[in-house]
This record gives structure tokens, sequence and C-alpha cells, in this order.
């Protein structure tokens, strides 16, 4: 690899590209619910649960090994209009897979909180730092992620897919319900999942001409190219186990893909991605009927983007768009790199069902407290929204999913998909 001058990859990519330093990714912002303020029944029920789990449950769990989704499905559920009494059943079974906080080491302070990052233990001590640090903010949690989240030579929103993309999807809760208990817990996962990602967007010596061979404004023709590379003939079983191993295994191509996707038309691209995104959970899975834990992290987290593209500095547009793209590399080698058939989804007969069916799929039918499935098909009812759906893709996809669904594979020897699964209470069948 070849050296630049040291500088952050914005900054280069905005020296090569000038036309960039604007708003490059033009999308509407989401409809945001202030549920701090506003006072009907719903919006108070979920203000409450989400200031109980804060207070009762920590944010990592498990051996320190699970990251807290209570927000997540709260949060879904409530905008696709679940009612207070769900909301609470909701809170009451997500709960028990929880754990209560636990004590710090120590505490953290403004002089070393730096020092800290990536120590899940200090979870509870960081929660606390952020805490006091809102109050010096006067309350205004946007203020406090500008100062925490996207200042300094090394800013922490460029290691925001550490931990599968779990603090860039907190984050986006933050922003789509304007709750800044959910700002702080956002701040919190980014600082104890802090790893090596970061320096691929920190260090511009990972940006570099890919080979002529590879590059291509499409993320399919890419994962394709992936797909049939021998070099990535690494692994016998998929699992997350594999993350850490492609990046340790296969640095070096692995970059050559993520270089190998120029943002030359930004918004068109990341339209792409997000029908890439929905792809790859729906379009990838087996006979089984189980679908990928981890590929929906690149869904669910391709929705945190739409949600919080158009509010970011437009300096981090780019990068944290690139970020998702260097997680879906990587979860996608890790995963064995399974064929994209999207003639699945093209096939799907709607039979009469829409999104109002999708709605009650999510928040009353059999699957409605499994968190990753709701956030799944909110997902693409807000993709559906963004991009229009003129060819039914994504109308098509969530009824495939929503109707399909059996539970979550892909875990080699992880556990968390059996725990989620003999836990979750069975309810009737919705009809329609």
């Amino acid at each position: 690899m070849f050296s630049l001058p040291r500088e952050n990859v914005f900054s280069y990519i905005s020296r090569v590209f000038p036309s960039w330093t604007s708003r490059p990714i033009d999308i509407p912002a989401v409809q945001t619910h202030d549920i701090e303020v506003t006072a009907d029944r719903r919006s108070r029920t979920l203000k409450h649960l989400i200031k109980a789990n804060h207070a009762n449950f920590s944010i990592i769990y498990h051996d320190l090994k699970y990251h807290t989704h209570m927000p997540h499905i709260l949060g879904s559920a409530f905008l696709l209009d679940a009612t207070s009494e769900h909301l609470n059943e909701v809170y009451e079974h997500e709960g028990k897979m929880l754990e209560p906080w636990q004590d710090a080491p120590g505490e953290i302070s403004e002089a070393d909180w730096r020092d800290f990052l990536g120590k899940r233990e200090y979870q509870r001590a960081f929660v606390d730092f952020f805490e006091d640090q809102l109050v010096q903010h006067g309350y205004d949690w946007k203020a406090l992620l500008r100062t925490y989240l996207f200042d300094g030579d090394e800013p922490l929103i460029n290691n925001m897919i550490s931990g599968l993309g779990h603090p860039l999807i907190h984050l986006a809760y933050a922003y789509e319900l304007n709750s800044h208990t959910i700002a702080v817990e956002a701040l919190t996962g980014t600082c104890c999942y802090y790893n090596f990602l970061h320096k691929y967007i920190d260090n511009p010596i990972y940006t570099q001409p890919p080979p002529e061979h590879l590059a291509s404004t499409s993320p399919f023709i890419l994962l394709q190219k992936i797909s049939q590379d021998y070099r990535f003939d690494i692994f016998s079983h998929s699992g997350d186990a594999n993350f850490d191993a492609v990046f340790e295994k296969r640095e070096d191509a692995v970059m050559e893909y993520w270089n190998a996707w120029p943002l030359i038309e930004p918004t068109k691209q990341f339209e792409q991605s997000q029908i890439l995104a929905v792809g790859l959970l729906v379009a990838t899975h087996g006979s089984d009927n189980k679908y990928d834990f981890f590929m929906v992290h690149l869904l669910t987290t391709s929705h945190a983007l739409r949600v919080l593209l158009p509010v970011l500095p437009a300096g981090f547009q780019l990068t944290i768009v690139l970020q998702w793209w260097l997680l879906t590399i990587a979860v996608y080698i890790a995963q064995l790199r399974p064929e994209i058939n999207l003639d699945v989804i093209e096939k799907v007969d709607r039979e009469g069902k829409d999104w109002k069916y999708i709605d009650r799929m999510a928040v009353t039918g059999p699957h409605s407290f499994d968190t990753h499935y709701v956030k799944a098909l909110r997902a693409m009812k807000e993709a559906a929204s963004a991009w229009g759906d003129e060819d039914e893709f994504f109308i098509k996809a969530a009824i495939k999913f929503a109707d399909g669904f059996s539970g979550w594979g892909g875990f080699g020897l992880d556990a968390e998909a059996e725990v989620r699964e003999n836990s979750r209470p069975k309810k009737a069948t919705v009809q329609t």
C-alpha cells in the first residue's frame, strides 16, 4: 500500500473530488417523533419504557458479548403504530434477556475518556460520564454528539460499524425519537465497541486506487466478483468468529474491493446499496427459511444510514456510507459469500397484501417480539418510502420475509439465535 499525506479520508476525497464537499447524498429527512415532549399516550409509554430500560438494564450483556436491542424494538413497534399495551408487552419480553447494570472498575473523566475506548467493562462509567457531560451541554444532546462524536483527528463517528453496527443503529433511533437517553447509550456503545475498524476511515493510507478490473459503481457486481474470488476461500463454517479473521487473513484483498466502489453518483449508489441490503437478507437464505442473522444487520444498518445521512455534517456523509460498504464486504465473506437470487423476490405473489399487512405482521404477528424481524420489516417499508417502489421490489421482499420467516441462522457456534428463539412466545398468525 502506498502512503498518502496525513489527513482524514473526507479531506482526501474532497480534495480529489471538490464537487462532493457540499451534501453529496441528497435525500429528505425522515419523520421524527419527539417522545420527550409529545403528550399522547403511546409517546408517553415509549418515553417511560426507554427511561426504565436505561435505568434498569445494561447496554452490553451476556459476558459483555451482546448489545441491547430494547430501544430498537420499542422504537420500531412505536413507529409502526403499536399500542401502548403492546409496547409494555415488548418491554417485559425483551427485559427477560437483559441484565442489570454492574459497577465499572473506575470512573471516566473528560481528561482521560479516550483511554478507555474499547473497554466494555467501563460501560456504566461511560454512561455516567456522558450524562454528566449532557448537563454541561445544557441537555442539548446534539451538541453533546458534536463534541464527542464528530470532533477530533479520529472522531468516534468513524467507528460506527464496530459491534456489527449496533452503535450506528442506536444512534439512528436517537434521532428518530429525539431521545437524549438513547443518544447517551449510542455514545456509550460506540466507545465500548471501539476497535480497529476506525483506521480504514481515519488513516488515508487505506484509500487507494483499486485494480482496474475490479472497479464498479454497482455493489451487486462487486459482491458477485467477491463470490468468485478464490482468495476468500478461507472458511468452512459461517459465524461471527469469522469477522475479524477476514481482516487478519485477507486485509489487502478486502481493501481492493472496498476501494473498488467509487461514489461517483452517491445518491443513486446509496439507493442501490439499500436494494442490495434487502437482497442480502431476503434472497440468500436456505430452504429451511432460516434467515441469516448477520445479513439482517446489513439491512438495519442501511436503514440507520437512511435516517442519519440527512442530519449528519456533510463531511461525514460519504465516509459513513463507506463504513457500511466495508461492513457489508466483511459480513458477506464471513457468511461464505452466498448467492443473491433476486428472482425469488420478483416471483412473489402479493395476493392483495400491502404495507398495512406488513405493519400488522410486525406488531401483532407470530414474530412480533423478535427484534430483528420487526426492524427488518420497517427498514424495507422505509426504503420503499424513500425511493418509491414501482417495480414492487420492497413490498414483495417484505411479504416473502414476513410470511416465510421461521428463525435465524448463520451463527456457527454463536448461541444468541438459540437464546432468542427459545425465549420467544408464540402468537396467533395474523389474518389478511
